[in-house]
């Protein structure tokens, strides 16, 4: 905070406006914008790879993997993200917590499950109640990846699994007659063309992901939403040294511009991708690409 900041009340226009903006709650605000990439950064692989595996199980030749593939897709494309969101953070939470239990507390005489409370020994709770404020964070954090990674992996595994079955089956069949196995036309014939086809699918994937990262608000995380909720709302002078009236408006306004850069951004990095997958492929893309050359 800069040093003429210690008494905003004798502020006023732009003086008053730069120290209101660097206030602590504020840099919380700015960081959890990191917050978001970050989660976008991991919660993509790690998305990408239950959809693969989810994909390759669902094509298997053994039928309880394929049972289990195709039974992942349905059932968590099946039900509301929200919902899914709501009920697979608390079952998680507390089936760890149960564990814990089991293992830490074997002589607890009470009744877990009682009414609407769940009730563990003070040792099985996660995290400890003793932990710093950054654990209790990260561990909300981690919850919401697993969360966002498991709903859409279920959605880019649906995406594979088309992609894997638009590449033209005669060129499996031909790699076979060469003498390869399953599994290296799998690896060297399947894989490295499915992406081509894929691509579109994951693209849309990647925009509604984007969109809804504000669901972080819902999972108990300190995310942009909300920040510009707790920042926007009306603040009186007995709360605040900054007080000012209904402001969501214009944070939300803000949030709106830097989701729409977001995606801009991201459309142009999609779309050169998508050359790049193309270049030398029997596509009406690479076919355009040929001629161009």
């Amino acid at each position: 905070m800069f040093s003429f900041c210690t008494d905003p009340s004798t502020l006023d226009g732009l003086s008053w406006l730069s120290c209101y903006l660097t206030t602590g709650k504020h840099m919380g605000f700015y960081v959890s914008f990191g917050t978001v990439l970050l989660l976008l950064a991991i919660t993509a692989p790690t998305a990408l790879a239950f959809g693969f595996f989810g994909a390759s199980a669902a094509r298997s030749h053994i039928a309880p993997l394929r049972w289990v593939g195709k039974g992942y897709i349905a059932v968590v494309r099946g039900v509301p993200d929200i919902a899914f969101f709501l009920f697979f953070i608390i079952a998680l939470d507390q089936g760890i917590e149960y564990l814990r239990h089991k293992v830490k507390c074997p002589d607890w005489d009470q009744a877990i499950r009682q009414g609407n409370d769940f009730l563990v020994c003070d040792a099985a709770k996660m995290p400890l109640g003793s932990a710093p404020q950054w654990v209790h964070e990260s561990y909300g954090f981690t919850l919401a990846v697993l969360t966002f990674a498991i709903v859409f992996g279920a959605f880019a595994a649906n995406v594979l699994f088309g992609a894997m079955r638009a590449v033209p089956h005669a060129q499996i069949e031909t790699a076979e007659a060469y003498g390869m196995t399953r599994r290296q036309s799998f690896w060297r014939i399947l894989v490295p063309q499915m992406w081509v086809y894929a691509l579109p699918g994951l693209s849309n994937l990647w925009m509604v992901l984007i969109k809804a990262t504000p669901l972080l608000f819902l999972l108990g995380v300190e995310d942009i939403v909300y920040w510009a909720r707790e920042l926007g709302g009306t603040k009186t002078p007995r709360f605040t040294d900054y007080p000012h009236g209904d402001w969501r408006m214009w944070y939300f306004l803000f949030l709106l511009v830097f989701y729409l850069a977001f995606t801009k951004f991201s459309e142009i990095a999609l779309e050169r991708l998508m050359s790049r997958l193309t270049y030398g492929q029997a596509t009406t893309g690479g076919e355009a690409q040929r001629k161009q050359a």
